[in-house]
């Protein structure tokens, strides 16, 4: 039997032990043999903080993004294979959904929240700049770096993947390495999905390892600066948290452990009701999904004393019709257990609820093409605890598995109780209709549990349901549950940060946090900071305006065309007691006013205006004030663009407008989207000419069959037919595929060079010639792309189809020749 391989310090590994077998939940069969006998974790561990760490660290929080993304794409071709290995461990189809796409999913959110809001830079500044002294030559602000060490992930059975990408997703993005210790029951899967992380090539070296197996005394050999992620029982990780190694070295520890989560059907929902209906269902599902095996699975059934009876008949009903068996069968809605063990376990628990409570429903289902001898299957069981304020067991004991209590409460502030009762939930779910229970309830039971879930019929179309962590949203939960917070957007990315305060002068704050800091030195040039491309664009880069002086009648017409009437700036009989010594000019005026003086209004790489951040007005302007602007480039943000958007950059100006006296009058921070310089040539005739002067007969190409001639009338027919001539009259796009391609003309990507024009001859030097020699072509080249210029002037509206993207435009016809001309004439070393 194959054994799994680990991966540590940078090479797969067996072990050398007789290793755990691992077996198929559904037939009992052997699946593969765990082993990490013989592995050096302590140098497992110095490799990932020595190489990992240096790899990953010197990386920008934009380029682990965009790292993620790259990674989550590469897993998701070859999902169609972790779903075969997924069946094994007994998931069905939705259940293996949820573990692999929803794991890839976090990736990918992970990376677009790193490309919209984090820097392009391997630190993070956060908050704002603190102004510490009376002159501020003094300042202060706080950086995030990552945590010098390696984290260690000890994931649970249950989800596999999920388990691994969840905590991947924050720990790489934020720049620390990891090594990741799968439970060894499915281990098989997460290590099909690793292996092809690696085999990617997009992780740098040492950013991750894996230990498929015993973990051994991995965890002797941590040390200040590591960090260890734990999601299992809370028995067992409330005692790896009191190892030495780990406490007495202060090792970063987040836990996600047991949790006795709950569901509480309002008041209001009676039988008949949608709320009734949907908390039927969501219970349910929350007892089947996974076979019952999720640490956000509802174990107790909170509902209204009047309605137990109801709630129990309509729930037996429920889980009676959800068919149990093997995950390959098409009818199967509940798979199995993980395995043979964990089903005794399951048992266990069973037995010790049946002590103290009744257990009502224990459906005696049919397997569909399965049998309980072989596999790890087991009937949904209910329990009815009559007596929850009495009888604990319900509040103490977790069998995870499909097995939930049912127990009633009389008023908001018992179903509270109730909930609270489980010690620390990770989810907590209120199903109502009624605003005033649901606020009541919420607020009271919020601080024993890391996640509240309100469903009702406004939400139940788009509602992600009760156990469903979401990657913006943290998942965690206080007391039982272990105290951790996972994932929560970016907020999860602080468990791997080290947070530092850093003190100093404005401009050495500015070079430090490459934000610039009011009262730094400005950078003055004679070029418009708005006529400067992102790449340009130096924080720093400064504009002083001319003047403007504000006239009476400038208030007048700005209260005309805003309709803002307001006394203070329309009637000076009323200003007596108020902080106006006449009528003053409206804030957003000056705002206005001040982008008149600094916007640039001939046309360049500013596209548009993104924002305005933090605008304050410290002193009014009256007529006869004269304003002066002082704008500059306060931050670069990288962005990443999707779809037919022009590759651009966030760029954050400080706006400071000074009256006559050089008093500060508004401070504020706005925000412009500016176009990245693009990497192809410009269409211009006379630049082309001067390109096409350094081609001739012996001019070598890099790659591909063309000779120069043929280049040159290539990119003329591609011309000729952008204007029509002749029409192409098939596209050979598929046509699903056709949005995609179009799409792709306005980044900044270059075509690949291996890339075979499906409407072109396989042997290129096929082509026949239509001129005589080269300086023909050349010429007649040139003159047709003047017939071009002239001819989308004439017709700005003109569309014609083109052989791979299809029906284009005058703006996709120029981005595609841009892209055309570049692709060519580097492939003959002309540019």
């Amino acid at each position: 039997m194959e054994k799994l391989k680990n991966y540590i310090y940078g090479e797969w590994i067996e072990g050398t032990g007789n290793g755990t077998p691992l077996y198929n939940a559904v037939t009992g069969e052997q699946v593969a043999v765990s082993d990490t006998e013989g592995l050096n974790f302590e140098q497992a561990l110095d490799y990932g903080r020595t190489v990992g760490y240096k790899n990953l660290s010197s990386m920008t929080f934009y380029d682990r993004g965009e790292m993620l993304k790259k990674v989550a794409l590469y897993l998701l071709e070859r999902k169609k294979k972790y779903y075969e290995l997924s069946y094994k461990t007994g998931a069905t189809h939705a259940d293996s959904w949820v573990d692999i796409e929803g794991g890839f999913g976090t990736f990918f959110t992970y990376s677009g929240l790193a490309k919209r809001m984090l820097p392009n830079t391997p630190f993070w500044v956060d908050g704002e700049t603190q102004k510490i002294s009376a002159n501020g030559t003094f300042l202060g602000t706080h950086i995030l770096t990552p945590s010098e060490g390696v984290s260690i992930q000890i994931n649970a059975y249950n989800f596999p993947v999920w388990g691994m990408l969840e905590k991947l997703s924050t720990s790489l993005l934020a720049g620390v390495p990891s090594i990741v210790k799968p439970s060894p029951f499915g281990s098989y899967l997460t290590n099909a999905v690793f292996q092809d992380m690696i085999e990617s090539g997009i992780l740098p070296e040492g950013a991750v390892q894996l230990v498929c197996g015993d973990p051994g005394n991995i965890l002797d050999y941590v040390q200040d600066g590591d960090s260890v992620l734990f999601t299992g029982s809370a028995n067992t990780g409330r005692k790896l948290k009191s190892m030495p190694s780990i406490a007495g070295n202060a090792v970063r520890f987040n836990m996600e452990a047991d949790s006795l989560n709950c569901s509480i059907l309002g008041l209001d929902a009676k039988p008949g009701t949608p709320e009734f209906d949907l908390f039927i269902k969501e219970v349910r599902n929350e007892m089947t999904t996974k076979a019952g095996q999720k640490c956000t699975a509802i174990r107790r059934i909170i509902v209204p004393e009047h309605l137990v009876g109801d709630v129990q008949n309509a729930l037996s009903k429920a889980l009676d019709q959800t068919k149990i068996g093997n995950p390959l069968s098409r009818e199967t809605r509940m798979g199995s257990l993980v395995g043979k063990q964990q089903y005794d376990e399951v048992v266990r628990k069973v037995n010790i609820l049946k002590a103290e409570t009744e257990l009502v429903y224990d459906g005696k289902h049919e397997l569909v093409d399965a049998d309980y001898d072989n596999g790890a299957f087991m009937s949904p069981k209910l329990f009815l605890n009559d007596k929850p304020f009495e009888k604990n067991i319900s509040h103490d004991v977790e069998a995870f598995g499909p097995v939930s209590t049912l127990m009633p409460y009389k008023d908001a502030e018992e179903a509270a109780a109730l909930a609270k009762k489980g010690k620390g939930s990770l989810v907590g779910s209120i199903v109502s209709h009624d605003e005033n229970f649901i606020a009541e309830t919420s607020w009271k039971m919020a601080s024993q549990h890391g996640r509240i879930f309100v469903l009702n019929r406004d939400n139940a179309k788009e509602s992600t349901g009760h156990g469903s962590p979401l990657p913006t949203l943290m998942h965690g939960g206080p007391g039982r549950a272990g105290g951790g917070e996972e994932m929560g957007g970016l907020n999860g990315l602080h468990f791997f940060l080290q947070k530092t305060a850093i003190q100093g002068s404005p401009d050495t704050l500015t070079a430090i946090t490459k934000i610039y800091q009011q009262g730094a030195e400005k950078k003055f040039s004679d070029k418009h900071p708005f006529q400067k491309y992102f790449e340009e664009v130096e924080v720093g880069d400064s504009l002083e305006t001319a003047g403007r002086t504000v006239t009476d009648a400038d208030i007048v017409n700005f209260s005309n065309v805003s309709w803002d009437h307001f006394y203070a700036h329309t009637d000076a009989t009323s200003l007596t007691g108020t902080i106006f010594d006449k009528t003053v000019a409206h804030g957003y005026f000056i705002l206005s006013a001040a982008a008149g003086l600094f916007v640039s209004g001939k046309k360049g790489p500013v596209i548009a205006n993104y924002g305005l951040e933090n605008c304050s007005f410290f002193k009014p302007v009256y007529a006869g004030d004269t304003i002066t602007v002082y704008l500059t480039a306060k931050e670069k943000i990288n962005r990443g663009v999707k779809g037919r958007n022009i590759p651009s950059g966030v760029v954050k100006w400080l706006v400071e407008v000074v009256n006559q006296r050089d008093e500060v009058v508004c401070v504020a921070t706005i925000l412009t989207l500016v176009a990245k310089h693009s990497p192809f040539i410009d269409l211009n005739v006379k630049n082309v000419q001067k390109i096409l002067n350094g081609l001739t007969e012996n001019t070598q190409s890099s790659w591909g069959k063309m000779s120069p001639q043929q280049m040159i009338e290539h990119l003329e027919h591609g011309v000729l037919v952008s204007l029509g001539e002749p029409e192409a009259d098939k596209c050979f796009t598929p046509e699903e595929q056709l949005e995609k391609w179009q799409d792709s003309l306005y980044n900044h990507r270059k075509m690949p060079k291996d890339f075979p024009a499906p409407f072109l001859a396989e042997d290129e030097s096929l082509l026949e010639l239509k001129h005589k020699n080269l300086e023909a072509a050349k010429q007649s080249f040139v003159d047709t792309l003047k017939r071009y210029s002239v001819y989308y002037k004439e017709n700005p509206q003109a569309e014609h189809m083109n052989f791979v993207f299809g029906k284009l435009n005058k703006e996709m016809w120029e981005l595609m020749h841009k892209k055309h001309f570049t692709h060519h004439f580097e492939q003959f070393g002309l540019i």
